[in-house]
């Protein structure tokens, strides 16, 4: 009885973040934030990821627990389609207001399953820049190690695909596992965003410096530019400027915001005599 029991309020909690999901689709009750990507040897801009964020509920404690919820359900395709348009459409607002460049990067997180899906490459996606005055040229795809790609040769035809129209892609959670290393080498990003695993206290840790130092050779053997995420410590900002890692973001850098917040270097604390 108490496995059935549990068997059934499972199922019934299930239920609820499916129509909670649902809601929100059909809402838009999202919150969208910008976190700005900067130089780190220079300090100038790059772009912004574009982050949407779920409201505050007892159903997704977090936002790690949101988005693996929808992996399993039947409404990814939806969430990214709405997501997708959200994203262009806030990030257009935001850079009206702002002073920013009008072709400003963004880098948008994307499912790779939602690449494979044919109404996504109709053109879609240009139609929707388009309703923006937006250019494929600004826009990054971020495809996660937590979304593994399978069949990497379908896939880097594909990427051919959105590449000849002007679209760059980036592999998130580099470092973090073998999904995406195998991606790197697979589909040829033009961006690879070293995992937060590999940036906390990457200062004080050999082995943690020693992966960090064999992707950024293997990124310039290959063209590719070097993104390190959670930068969120001044010492860990150092050591990645001294060794020469191109961009950067995290906490450290600039907290993500509702506005196009400009984002500067972290600035060397001065020792009392």
């Amino acid at each position: 009885m108490t496995y059935l029991f549990d068997v059934i309020r499972q199922y019934m909690v299930s239920l609820k973040r499916y129509h909670a999901l649902r809601g929100m689709i059909r809402d838009q009750s999202l919150t969208t934030y910008f976190q700005p990507v900067i130089s780190l040897q220079e300090g100038s801009p790059l772009g912004y990821e574009v982050l949407n964020r779920p409201p505050a509920s007892s159903l997704f404690p977090n936002t790690e627990a949101f988005y693996d919820f929808i992996g399993h359900t039947d409404q990814v395709f939806a969430f990214e389609r709405a997501s997708r348009d959200l994203s262009f459409n806030r990030f257009c607002a935001a850079l009206t207001r702002s002073d920013k460049p009008r072709d400003t990067v963004i880098f948008i997180n994307i499912h790779p399953q939602v690449l494979l899906d044919t109404n996504y490459r109709s053109g879609e996606t240009l139609q929707l820049l388009s309703r923006y005055g937006l250019s494929p040229k600004q826009v990054v795809f971020e495809l996660t190690e937590k979304q593994a790609v399978h069949d990497y040769v379908e896939f880097e035809r594909i990427l051919y695909h959105y590449r000849a129209q002007g679209f760059r892609v980036a592999i998130d959670d580099a470092g973090s596992g073998y999904n995406s290393l195998k991606a790197i080498v697979s589909l040829k990003p033009e961006f690879i965003k070293l995992d937060k695993s590999l940036i906390r206290n990457v200062h004080q840790c050999p082995n943690q410096q020693r992966i960090v130092k064999l992707l950024q050779e293997f990124a310039a053997e290959s063209g590719t530019h070097i993104i390190a995420e959670g930068i969120e410590a001044r010492e860990e900002f150092v050591f990645l400027q001294q060794e020469g890692i191109e961009y950067g973001q995290g906490y450290a850098i600039g907290r993500p915001a509702t506005e196009l917040q400009t984002a500067s270097l972290p600035v060397c604390e001065k020792t009392s005599m």
